[in-house]
C-alpha cells in the first residue's frame, strides 16, 4: 500500500497519526480487509480498537452486511448465551418468547466482539464451534443452526497469560489469533500527541465557538512525555476541557498540569508468582490482591517484633538503639513513626532500670484505621470512580477487574457513583 492510499484511510476514518506502528496495523487491516479470516486485535483501552473493525468490515466484500459491536464485559454472565446465540421460549426465567442472537440476526456480516478476554469458558466453547464449524444451539434448544458470521474480536489483555491461568480456551485463543492486529499506545506515539491535540483543540472550539486553545513550548513537552494511560480518549477529553474551561488560549506548562491526572507507572503492587509469571494474572479475585498487601504488613509486624526483643535482651542499648532506627526507617521510611525510646518505654540514656516484663506486642498495638477486607475494597473502588470521573470501564481497566465485576461490587457495595 502507497501513501497515497494510506492518507486516503486515515482521512476516510478519522485517524490522525504517522507514527511507523500505526502505519502497520493499518496496513495489516487494510490487506485482511478482503479476506474472511478471524482478527484478533490487541491494545490498551483508549486506542481506537473499534475503529480498526470497522475499517476491515467497510472494506470488506461484507461491507452491505450488517455489523455489530458487543462488549463482552458489560454483558452479565447469566445472560451473553442468550445474547450471542439467542433462546427458546420457557428456556429460563424470564424467557417469555424466543429471540434471535447476534449471530443469526447478523448472518452474512460482520460481529466485533469487544473485551473478548471476559467471555466465560461455557460461551467461549460455544464461540469455538461457530469459528470451527459455522454452527451454534440457541438457548433452551437442540437445533443446530447455521450461521456465516465474520468475527473480529479484541482485548486490552494479554489473553496467552489468560490462557496459562486457566481462563481462556487455548483452542480458541489460537483460531481467534489467525491474523493479529496490535494497535499501538499512545505513548509509543509521542510523535502523533500534539498532533492529535491541535485536532480536538480544533474541533471542540469549532463545538463550542471559541477560539482554538495553543499550548506554549513547556507546554507541549509535557502534554507528550504525559504516559497517558487513558491513551487517545483521555487525550481527547483532556482536550475539550481545556477548551471550555481555560480562559487564556496559550495554555502554559503550569496551567495544563491542573487537568492531567497524577499517574504513576505502578499503580498496583507487582506480586510475583512463584512459577514466574505475574501472580495477579492468575488470581481468581480481586480481593485476593489485598490478602497478599495484609499478608506482607504482618510480615514487617513479625520484623519489628525481633528487633523490639533484640534491643532488650542486649546489654549495649545505645548501639541497639542506634541499629533499631536505621532499620525501621528502612523498613517504614515515610510513616512518621515515633522515637522506639518513647514508643517502647527505654529510657533516653539507653539503661535499663529494671527488668522488662514481656507480652504479646500484639495487645499493645493499635491500628486506627479498618483493616476489614471489604471496607478496603469499596474504598479502592470508590478512588478509581473518583479518579475517573465516573467512567466505570476506565475505573475497572485501572483496578484490574472487569467492568462487570466493577458493576457487582457497586451493587453489593451500595456506592452511588
Amino acid at each position: 500500500m502507497d501513501k497515497m492510499d494510506l492518507l486516503s484511510i486515515k482521512n476516510r476514518f478519522g485517524i490522525i497519526g504517522n507514527a511507523p506502528a500505526l502505519n502497520y496495523a493499518l496496513q495489516v487491516a487494510v490487506q485482511v480487509a478482503n479476506t474472511d479470516l478471524t482478527v484478533l486485535i490487541n491494545g490498551e483501552s483508549g486506542v481506537g480498537k473499534e475503529v480498526f473493525s470497522q475499517i476491515i468490515h467497510t472494506l470488506s466484500a461484507r461491507k452491505h452486511n450488517p455489523f455489530i459491536a458487543v462488549n463482552c464485559g458489560a454483558i452479565p454472565e447469566g445472560t451473553i448465551d442468550s445474547e450471542l446465540f439467542g433462546h427458546e421460549k420457557g428456556s429460563f426465567t424470564g424467557a417469555v418468547d424466543s429471540r434471535k442472537g447476534y449471530f443469526e440476526t447478523v448472518n452474512g456480516g460482520t460481529i466485533f466482539l469487544d473485551e473478548i478476554g471476559e467471555l466465560p469458558l461455557g460461551t467461549q466453547a460455544r464461540l469455538l464451534r461457530v469459528l470451527e464449524a459455522g454452527e451454534y444451539i440457541r438457548v433452551g434448544s437442540s437445533k443446530v443452526q447455521k450461521t456465516d458470521v465474520r468475527v473480529i474480536a479484541a482485548t486490552n489483555k494479554e489473553l496467552l497469560q489468560l490462557v496459562q491461568a486457566g481462563r481462556f480456551r487455548e483452542d480458541l485463543y489460537y483460531r481467534l489469533s489467525t491474523v493479529p492486529i496490535r494497535v499501538p499506545a499512545l505513548h509509543d506515539r509521542k510523535e502523533d500527541i500534539h498532533l492529535l491535540f491541535r485536532k480536538f483543540a480544533a474541533d471542540f472550539a469549532d463545538k463550542y465557538k471559541t477560539g482554538s486553545v495553543q499550548l506554549d513550548e513547556e507546554a507541549k513537552n509535557l502534554l507528550i512525555n504525559y504516559p497517558w494511560p487513558g491513551n487517545v480518549r483521555e487525550l481527547k477529553n483532556i482536550a475539550e476541557q481545556i477548551s471550555v474551561l481555560s480562559e487564556d488560549k496559550l495554555v502554559t506548562a503550569k496551567e495544563l498540569g491542573k487537568y492531567l491526572q497524577p499517574y504513576s507507572n505502578n499503580r498496583l503492587p507487582v506480586l510475583t508468582h512463584p512459577s514466574g509469571g505475574s501472580e495477579g494474572q492468575s488470581f481468581a479475585n480481586e480481593r485476593e490482591i489485598l490478602y497478599k498487601l495484609f499478608f506482607d504488613m504482618k510480615k514487617d509486624v513479625t520484623e519489628l517484633k525481633r528487633m523490639f526483643f533484640d534491643v532488650l535482651q542486649n546489654p549495649n542499648v545505645n548501639t541497639q538503639h542506634a541499629a533499631f532506627m536505621n532499620e525501621l526507617k528502612e523498613l517504614h521510611p515515610h510513616d512518621g513513626l515515633p522515637t522506639p525510646t518513647v514508643a517502647l518505654g527505654i529510657p533516653s540514656t539507653g539503661q535499663v532500670s529494671q527488668p522488662l516484663v514481656m507480652q504479646d506486642v500484639d495487645d499493645h498495638v493499635e491500628v486506627e484505621e479498618s483493616l476489614n477486607i471489604m471496607d478496603k475494597e469499596k474504598e479502592l473502588i470508590i478512588k478509581a470512580l473518583k479518579k475517573h470521573r465516573g467512567k466505570r470501564k476506565d475505573a475497572a481497566s485501572d483496578l484490574g477487574i472487569s467492568e462487570r465485576t466493577l458493576y457487582r461490587k457497586l451493587k453489593e457495595y451500595d456506592i452511588n457513583e
